[in-house]
């Protein structure tokens, strides 16, 4: 299981593209222009493509959309739908699988949870024109980005931060830290000011590897939310009218939904999903979830991010990926050492990928309703 969970993206990318050959799959690569990693080698989002070149219903997977959470995302695609042979046995003469390897790859490399201009890439598929502005968040920025000047001192930040939760409320905080903000680009969950290249890169691959496609599964993976390694299923769109209703019947009582509080994910802006259904159009179906696997309480992660944050603003980024606080975040996206998670998520994964076919090879053609 270790080799499943490798220890940087280097050895997450070669594991990941042998499997893919192993399994036949088709297999295309983007290379970040501009940026190395902290080894030196090239950045790289990868996609692997099994199943027909026009399927008629698709199976998409992303790992690293939020970079270090790309550790438990390239296991589950690596170790579940490749070496297991998931998506080989899945594929056939109307059904693809899709697999898109480390979106962020800067942010898997150096162990981040945003790019390489601070941006969070799951808030920044907006429209940049308009953006969707976060006035809560503003109140809270001092906070949780600390003067650079000094040290680090985690406990004075967890004093803060807490003083902030019992003013704020835990909810209230979390709606204001998480849903997104496009004013302050050193802050936490910055949208950006444009497409990055990661969303570039994505939007191609919605456009020449997705859209022709009838009907999409689409599963995110992410972690760092909920209960210690249960994997949530998180809803994330679909525009037909049966879309929230069909991803009940695809994934039962487990599928929990932000707009309605029922997740513990408070509604978001501009996340990839919405890449997918733009691309898919009105013709398209799409049944999209996040997949969610909880790693540790609240307050801790958000302690993580912010020491993260703080360090690669006062650290050249081979000095801060080498940094004892790098512990904090691989702990809070990633614990390394708990065989007992990597299990769980593994399982998980089995589970919801299966019910993802299911649902799949049960779906209506387009347009037969």
């Amino acid at each position: 299981m270790a080799d499943t969970f490798p220890l940087d993206y280097a050895r997450a990318r070669t594991a990941f593209l042998a499997a893919a050959e192993e399994a036949g799959a088709r297999l295309r690569t983007f290379t970040l222009p501009g940026h190395l990693g902290p080894d030196g080698g090239e950045l790289r989002v990868d996609t692997a493509v099994l199943g027909p070149p026009d399927p008629a219903k698709l199976l998409v997977t992303v790992s690293g959309t939020h970079g270090i959470e790309g550790f438990c995302g390239s296991a589950c695609q690596t170790g579940v739908l490749l070496r297991e042979g998931v998506a080989r046995a899945a594929a056939g003469p109307s059904t693809g699988v899709l697999l898109v390897h480390a979106l962020n790859p800067y942010g898997f490399a150096h162990l981040r949870r945003v790019n390489e201009d601070n941006v969070d890439l799951n808030r920044n598929f907006v429209d940049h024109a308009v953006p969707p502005h976060n006035d809560a968040y503003d109140a809270v920025h001092s906070t949780l980005v600390p003067p650079e000047d000094g040290a680090f001192t985690p406990a004075e930040l967890v004093a803060d931060l807490t003083a902030l939760r019992d003013r704020l409320g835990p909810q209230r905080l979390q709606e204001a830290v998480t849903r997104g903000q496009y004013r302050h680009p050193d802050g936490l969950f910055y949208g950006g000011r444009a497409p990055v290249w990661s969303r570039r890169v994505f939007e191609t691959v919605v456009a020449e590897q997705i859209a022709g496609a009838g009907h999409v599964a689409y599963i995110d993976l992410h972690t760092g939310l909920g209960e210690r390694g249960v994997g949530e299923p998180i809803f994330r769109g679909g525009r037909d009218a049966d879309a929230h209703q069909r991803a009940r019947r695809w994934y039962g009582d487990a599928l929990t939904a932000s707009e309605e509080g029922t997740s513990s994910s408070t509604p978001i802006v501009g996340n990839t999903a919405t890449a997918v259904a733009d691309g898919l159009g009105p013709g398209g179906r799409l049944t999209a979830i996040t997949l969610e696997f909880g790693t540790q309480p609240g307050p801790e992660v958000l302690l993580a991010l912010c020491a993260d944050n703080w360090l690669h603003r006062n650290r050249p980024p081979a000095e801060a990926v080498r940094s004892g606080l790098k512990r904090l975040i691989r702990d809070a996206f990633c614990p390394a050492q708990d065989a007992r998670w990597r299990e769980q998520v593994l399982q998980r994964a089995r589970e919801v990928f299966d019910q993802a076919l299911t649902g799949l090879a049960d779906a209506k053609p387009t347009g037969s309703d």
